[in-house]
């Protein structure tokens, strides 16, 4: 039942499809965080006005190609991996920033870029000294992606799609969904989702369970997303729940490490202890480190323990892209 086909047309290990999105990373104080009325912690969703008016405030930063699914696909690709992203951005700055960028780690960016209608999306990144991240989102060019920018030849060429929930907020976000899924279910390859927070999952949880079981093989959820998909308090109930709604699902507990849930299957996998800094992209990095085994044909423990030394990593600096050689330490920590 485990295990991918390795046809021979097979171009990616990975294809994910999501929001292009342009981080502008800078650490701040508290007082700025108050000064702008921003809830801390939070991930808010903000117009142009207010990402021009933030992003002209903020203090010296980071620019770097983001977006939750695009980060796995750099991760995967950092590890060796061959991954190929779907989202879209604007002709302007940004546009160009998240295209090189993302190009530059060896993946495939395909998709056409858009030459009218708003900018690229960016989220401001405000980590304060409590390595608290706030966030401030400006969805953009990235929301106008739709069922016309999939390839579906790219997708039947891919081991594994990797589906971003976060783009289920977007106008053609479920149409995409499902194109996706359908296509890549004909050519017999694997749909995989990754629930993505919390709020996504409380607005959507019924199209999620409903999509998840009729398309879905493998999902990616932290603890606090999937207790909510499931409506319980009781992390195990939930991990029984959704071993019954989808083949394989990676279920991560920060300090508490991860659990990969199959049929009756159950391994735990240790944390990978870090120095935290900034949590942003952890969860996106492990699904890499994940993938990345799990499409490489190693078990799914050692696929576990990929994307925890991943998921470690990426916790200990600013940012959701790797500074070290993750192949490297994939090879010192596992051999």
């Amino acid at each position: 039942m485990m295990g991918v086909s390795h046809m021979t047309d097979t171009r990616f290990d990975v294809l994910g499809i999501g929001n292009a999105i342009v981080d502008v990373i800078a650490e701040t104080g508290d007082d700025f965080l108050t000064a702008n009325n921003l809830d801390k912690g939070a991930m808010c969703l903000v117009d142009e006005a207010e990402a021009t008016r933030i992003y002209d405030g903020m203090g010296p930063g980071i620019e770097i190609s983001g977006g939750s699914a695009a980060n796995t696909i750099a991760g995967l690709a950092a590890l060796g991996g061959k991954g190929c992203f779907i989202g879209k951005v604007r002709d302007d700055e940004l546009g160009g920033v998240f295209a090189h960028d993302i190009r530059a780690q060896g993946v495939t960016f395909p998709t056409p870029v858009a030459t009218e209608g708003p900018l690229t999306a960016r989220s401001m990144v405000l980590v304060t000294p409590d390595a608290q991240r706030t966030m401030n989102t400006f969805l953009g060019a990235a929301i106008g992606l739709g069922v016309d920018d999939l390839n579906t030849d790219d997708v039947a060429a891919a081991k594994v799609t990797y589906l971003e929930g976060y783009l289920w907020d977007a106008p053609s976000g479920p149409a995409l969904f499902t194109a996706a899924a359908e296509a890549a279910a004909k050519a017999s390859r694997e749909v995989s989702m990754t629930l993505s927070d919390q709020f996504c999952v409380d607005r959507h949880r019924d199209e999620f369970l409903a999509f998840i079981r009729a398309h879905v093989d493998i999902v990616f959820a932290n603890e606090v997303e999937v207790k909510s998909l499931y409506q319980t308090e009781n992390f195990d109930e939930a991990a029984a729940a959704m071993a019954n709604d989808c083949k394989l699902a990676a279920l991560t507990r920060s300090e508490k490490g991860s659990v990969v849930v199959s049929g009756s299957q159950r391994k735990s996998v240790e944390p990978v202890t870090a120095d935290v800094v900034d949590t942003t992209g952890a969860g996106d990095l492990y699904a890499a480190g994940f993938l990345y085994g799990y499409t490489q044909g190693t078990s799914l423990d050692r696929a576990a323990r990929i994307g925890g030394i991943c998921a470690g990593e990426i916790i200990s600096y600013l940012g959701a892209r790797p500074h070290a050689d993750l192949r490297a330490l994939v090879t010192d920590n596992l051999g």
